[in-house]
């Protein structure tokens, strides 16, 4: 598995570590389903529901498709809601991060990008060409910025547990000085 996953992983290792094992989870945009796989094996996570707008060719875990428009779950129906570099990947992410926290009975995840100047936005648009067009994943740019999306969860009822920027996904030299610093990691607990 490719480097920038396995580093992902141990991010998430890290920061489900003091809530493990979670009973019930939500992968929102699983995509492949690598994480699902992961995070139960390792039995961190004792059930995954995979949930996605689009199926992939080859996966690891079946997910189950949606419309893109509202989870089709009961409110507070998961322990545990995280997404993983997916939600710049919806049309309106306040909404979608909405609806995750709406389902979360709990605990919330997130791993995504945040900027701070256009010419970090541009950064963060050219990397996500690069590993997301060959997935046939559309870029659509909606990256947070300036921390934009934390008021949103807080609106939701959730504290900051944990909140981890410029974490280390990328260690390639060159490569890294791009990817590293737009990188984060957030664990929130419903008040």
């Amino acid at each position: 598995m490719n480097a920038y996953r396995q580093r992902v992983l141990e991010h998430l290792r890290r920061v489900l570590g003091p809530i493990a094992p979670v009973p019930r989870a939500l992968d929102f945009g699983s995509g492949d389903g690598w994480f699902a796989q992961q995070l139960t094996a390792e039995g961190l996570i004792t059930e995954v529901v995979p949930v996605d707008v689009q199926r992939r060719s080859q996966h690891f875990v079946e997910p189950q498709l949606y419309d893109g428009e509202r989870l089709p779950f009961e409110d507070r129906s998961f322990d545990l809601v995280y997404a993983v570099d997916v939600l710049h990947h919806t049309p309106d992410p306040p909404t979608s991060l909405r609806d995750l926290l709406r389902c979360s009975r709990s605990a919330f995840v997130l791993k995504d990008h945040n900027h701070q100047s256009w010419l970090g936005k541009l950064t963060l648009s050219l990397l996500d060409e690069a590993g997301n067009r060959r997935f046939g994943v559309p870029s659509l740019y909606h990256y947070q910025r300036r921390w934009d999306w934390l008021p949103v969860i807080a609106e939701a009822g959730f504290h900051q547990d944990e909140l981890d920027s410029k974490i280390v996904c990328e260690e390639r030299p060159g490569l890294s000085l791009f990817v590293n610093k737009f990188q984060f990691i957030g664990r929130w607990t419903r008040a």
